[in-house]
């Protein structure tokens, strides 16, 4: 269980790293994606593991979830690393947070009606495995841990089913074969709307004939969440076998690359494991040694 806790965040900075080289592009070779993995000295990741760590450390500190702490904490992270490729919205929020404007309501000041990009599903897997035995407080905390950043409800949803995603592969054994009719029938219970449960549905049918152009425009491969979060599911179910798999082809559906990267690979990482994750990747990854700390921090008081 620790290996899993610590693969979902080594995982998810994997996968955003990797991914970062291509966002924006599409028709991405995988090929293309080794080799300039392979030619990097570092594997830098970008806002997407930055918050993850963020959300790790939060609920380290205060055994559980603390909106005011996790919102500060995204604060301070952010005016240390700016650098990390964040969004015009974020800072403004943080900002915001830091001249006292409630966590809650800091993003309904700043985005009428809400966000529903991914920005809070991208981070969110330190809560799927702290709560992985708990799916009705998981779907509450990803829920209100979105609600910092992004309040609508799709944001917020695509956040639980992101989390639901991650809980479920962290319970399962590695060695057994998933039935992927039951993962996704699972699945289904962390969310309310209509959308999400269309792309469940949507993605049980595309694996029964797999197609990546369907992928692309079925499922999606964008910024919002409804469009990020069924395609990390659906390319972890596709090659829950291999770490490297999943993520390479999560990667090569182009679009938000970084953040479907970074969500397979937190899926597949809390599945398989850190030990499956190649050697090839750990050994440059920034930070590694860190998130592998946070990991193992949030394993040992989750009970």
């Amino acid at each position: 269980m620790k290996s899993k806790f610590t693969g979902a965040m080594v995982g998810t900075a994997v996968g955003d790293a990797l991914g970062a080289f291509f966002e924006g592009r599409s028709k991405i070779r995988i090929e293309d994606i080794e080799a300039i993995a392979e030619s990097a000295e570092l594997l830098v990741y970008t806002d997407d593991t930055h918050m993850a760590i963020g959300v790790a450390e939060s609920l380290m500190r205060c055994g559980g979830f603390d909106g005011r702490d996790m919102a500060e904490t995204f604060a301070r992270n952010y005016e240390r690393e700016p650098y990390r490729g964040y969004g015009p919205g974020p800072p403004y929020i943080f900002r915001m947070v830091r001249a006292g404007v409630p966590w809650d309501e800091a993003a309904h000041k700043l985005y009428r009606g809400g966000s529903y990009g991914n920005g809070s599903a991208m981070r969110i897997a330190p809560v799927g495995v702290f709560y992985r035995d708990k799916p009705e407080m998981l779907v509450e905390i990803a829920r209100k841990s979105s609600q910092i950043t992004h309040t609508h409800k799709l944001g917020m949803e695509g956040a639980a089913l992101q989390a639901g995603a991650v809980a479920l592969a962290v319970n399962l054994e590695a060695e057994q074969e998933i039935n992927r009719h039951d993962f996704l029938e699972k699945l289904s219970d962390y969310v309310e709307d209509e959308v999400y449960r269309g792309k469940l549905s949507k993605i049980e049918e595309i694996l029964e004939k797999p197609d990546k152009a369907r992928v692309v425009a079925e499922l999606g491969n964008g910024i919002e969440a409804f469009t990020s979060v069924p395609a990390a599911i659906y390319s972890f179910l596709s090659w829950s076998n291999s770490f490297s798999d999943a993520v390479l082809n999560a990667i090569s559906l182009g679009g938000d690359t970084d953040t479907i990267g970074a969500m397979t690979g937190a899926i597949a990482g809390a599945y398989l494991g850190a030990g499956s994750i190649p050697s090839r990747w750990l050994d440059r990854l920034e930070n590694r040694q860190y998130l592998e700390e946070l990991g193992e921090g949030l394993w040992s008081i989750s009970g």
